[in-house]
């Protein structure tokens, strides 16, 4: 992939303002650092050369610019280093908001193949390495560079051909350089893939800590962190064994240099082509020359830490959302709950086989329909294709006759409530969660949900009642109450069109109770396609739809299946017996 230039640099253009001067200031600092070499040399060979009686006033005078320009130095470098930092916590949080209102538009089938702690390292590991690119680089090249070109331009005035013989060697550090860079921009790449495959572990594991004690299986959970583990430390084993092959060899050249000048200096002075005043100013010139080439160095290691952060950055934010509107999508304004499936077939990925073939059917505004068959048959990948959470591979998907395709994505969804089996609660307060159906609605709005979710009375006998936290994913919740509290928030949200996908079938049969009454208040008036395991829960559904891997078996009410004695009927007798 070509590297972005171009969108690397556009993050500064908000924050010229700030930028410019601390690159000024960086300049600034590095002219003025300049200077003193030349004062000690203007001391050694002027002014101690000359007239001593009059020596000492010069060297106050020199003594007091130095102060001063040490009083720039530093005022100079507080600027760069506070607002500098200051400069890249700005772009670092610019970045990662942008990366995480990308990753909300992708779609469900990015999510099925992506770690949780994979995409919360790139979120945070890479972008913070990434800001200290954005901080540290232009400024650090700036500085470094002024150092390197003043240097160079005032030796050449003292002794041009040592000057050359020292430069000689500039070629072979570039060599060095960029041979080294292709090394390490491989292995930064690879740390922070090993990385992230060690937050994904922590994630999966820490996410199903209860699942993990249940079984006793810490041992198995620690093993595989030990494996990602040890993956990560090999990687950064082989990133610092490169590392240090090129700082040596970069060392061994800087004093390669420092040779090369003291014995050819100490040569010129033996043949009077240069004297001991002027040396040492070389010397102390040196000393410039090659601080900013070793620092330039150990700057190509936060170079391509930065750089492999925001190539990761961009993989994310080149990815284009599965499922996206349409030019001038249609916005629905009254929805009836006309649902129609025309000749639809559908399979999640170009290499997996198809999940259904030419299935039509049609939902009548206010028609209560349930979804039975066997795991796998496509019961709630078919309702995903409601709401668009994919795309048909063929055929149409229409809400009151318009295909959900042309409809604006937020207008489409607003129109749909799902409650499903999986409840996922927000860490928050219970009045925080219920109003995630509705952000804009009012506390009595919230209250009057829980009631028509059954949820308002075991909600007041909380702690906090409706201002409770509920832990991490509702975990200080029984699944009975988890479940009323997303109804009430589906209740809050009042979608004309109604999917519930077994949304009872991990419940007791005292709380499946209570919950069915909730939803069949939910229900009322609204258009409503269940997903049912439990067949004794949708004998009483207007029209129950039979989907097996061939496609929709049989339809109709319950006692029409029954005595048809077809696969409704033979699932209905196999869970009779098992109940019995």
């Amino acid at each position: 992939m070509k590297f972005p230039i171009k969108k690397f640099f556009s993050y500064y253009k908000p924050y010229l303002g700030l930028f410019l001067p601390i690159l000024a200031c960086a300049l600034i600092v590095s002219a003025v650092t300049l200077v003193f070499p030349l004062l000690v040399r203007y001391i050694t060979k002027d002014v101690l050369e000359g007239d001593l009686s009059t020596a000492l006033n010069q060297v106050y005078w020199i003594g007091g610019l130095m102060l001063v320009i040490v009083a720039i130095q530093n005022i100079g470098n507080f600027i760069v280093d506070y607002k500098g930092h200051e400069l890249g916590a700005r772009m670092e949080s610019d970045l990662r908001k942008e990366l995480f209102e990308h990753m909300q538009k992708l779609s469900f089938s990015f999510y099925n193949k992506e770690k949780t702690g994979q995409l919360m390292s790139r979120l945070t590991n890479d972008l913070l390495l990434l800001s200290e690119l954005y901080h540290h680089g232009p400024e650090d090249y700036i500085k470094y560079l002024v150092r390197l070109i003043g240097a160079f331009i005032i030796l050449i005035f003292i002794n041009a051909p040592l000057t050359i013989a020292v430069f000689c060697f500039l070629p072979l550090l570039g060599i060095f350089g960029l041979y080294f860079n292709k090394i390490l921009n491989k292995a930064y790449i690879r740390n922070k893939e090993r990385i992230a495959d060690v937050n994904g572990q922590v994630e999966d594991s820490l996410s199903g800590i209860r699942v993990v004690k249940s079984f006793a299986n810490e041992y198995l959970e620690i093993e595989k962190f030990t494996i990602e583990n040890n993956r990560f430390l090999n990687s950064r084993k082989k990133t610092y064994k490169a590392e240090a092959y090129f700082y040596n060899c970069f060392e061994t050249i800087i004093q390669l240099i420092t040779i090369t000048v003291v014995i050819f200096g100490s040569a010129s002075i033996v043949s009077n082509k240069l004297d001991l005043a002027d040396l040492i100013t070389f010397l102390l010139y040196i000393s410039y020359l090659i601080e900013p080439i070793q620092k330039l160095t150990h700057m190509s290691t936060q170079f391509q830490e930065g750089i492999t952060g925001f190539q990761r950055f961009m993989e994310i934010i080149n990815l284009k959302p599965a499922i996206e509107n349409i030019p001038n999508p249609i916005t629905l304004r009254e929805v009836h709950g006309k649902i129609e499936f025309k000749q639809v077939s559908f399979r999640y990925e170009e290499h997996l086989d198809d999940i259904f073939v030419n299935l039509s059917l049609r939902v009548q505004p206010g028609e209560y329909i349930a979804l039975v068959g066997p795991s796998g048959a496509g019961k709630t990948s078919l309702c995903s294709l409601i709401p668009r959470f994919y795309d048909v591979t063929d055929g149409d998907v229409l809400i009151d006759g318009i295909n959900v395709r042309d409809i604006d994505i937020q207008s489409l969804r607003k129109s749909i409530g799902i409650v499903q089996q999986d409840v996922y609660l927000f860490t928050g307060t219970v009045m925080e969660n219920i109003r995630y159906g509705n952000p804009e609605a009012s506390d009595d709005e919230i209250i009057a949900a829980a009631k028509h979710a059954n949820a308002h009375d075991f909600i007041m006998r909380l702690p906090n009642g409706y201002q409770s936290e509920i832990g991490q994913r509702g975990v200080r919740m029984s699944g009975g109450q988890k479940q009323r509290l997303s109804i009430a928030r589906v209740f809050l949200k009042n979608p004309p069109i109604l999917i519930l996908d077994e949304a009872t079938s991990a419940l007791d049969n005292e709380s499946e109770s209570i919950v069915k009454q909730s939803l069949e208040a939910l229900a009322k008036g609204r258009t409503t396609i269940v997903i049912a395991h439990r067949l004794s829960t949708i004998r009483n559904a207007g029209r129950i739809i039979v989907l097996t891997e061939d496609g929709i078996e049989e339809q109709g009410t319950h006692d029409t299946l029954i005595e048809h004695d077809g696969s409704y009927a033979n699932l209905y007798s196999k869970q009779f017996e098992l109940q019995v």
